[in-house]
């Protein structure tokens, strides 16, 4: 059983069509998912959506540009003197970044970091806050074929803040894109 187990995954690597990411190669796409935003008392989790752009600069490294806006607390608001101001309803992010791709047949691992700025809005907030700050960023696609693929996406952002205020803000995406210039 475990000797047909090997031989399995040995002939499928074998057979398996390679990713073949190359320089120059553009990707632009669409994600869509889920907002974890960590706060000092209380921990919100709400749906995201975003769009990314990713240009090869080698075979290894991307340049990478993508936003998303996450509605983490829709139903707070300013209610009493009492409650607390640090509660955004939603938050936007844009950021711009590099990521190293381990090419591995059609599945495609990459990791990689991205400087950002955050606008946190509405909810108890008295008004927009402005925060710069930093993403982690772990995916991996699946090359469908040579212009499309999907795949699942990961990100850690590290808020130049206060960490007792926003501790934690995390998003986790499924991803669709179109890709070109190969």
């Amino acid at each position: 059983m475990r000797f047909a187990a090997v031989a399995t995954i040995l002939a499928s690597v074998a057979i398996a069509a390679p990713a073949a990411a190359v320089e120059r190669e553009q990707h632009v796409g669409l994600d869509a998912g889920s907002a974890i935003l960590g706060m000092s008392d209380k921990t919100d989790v709400g749906v995201a959506l975003g769009a990314h752009w990713a240009y090869g600069l080698t075979d290894e490294f991307n340049l990478m540009a993508e936003g998303s806006f996450s509605l983490v607390s829709p139903g707070e608001s300013i209610a009493s003197a009492a409650t607390p101001r640090t509660r955004p309803a939603t938050t936007a992010n844009a950021g711009v970044g590099v990521a190293y791709v381990f090419d591995i047949l059609r599945w495609v691992p990459y990791a990689g970091i991205l400087a950002e700025g955050y606008a946190l809005m509405g909810g108890t907030l008295p008004s927009t806050t402005w925060i710069p700050g930093g993403a982690i960023a772990v995916g991996l696609d699946y090359r469908l074929d040579r212009s499309f693929a999907a795949g699942v996406a990961f990100r850690q952002h590290l808020l130049a803040t206060d960490t007792s205020t926003y501790p934690s803000f995390t998003q986790v995406f499924a991803r669709v894109e179109y890709t070109w210039g190969w």
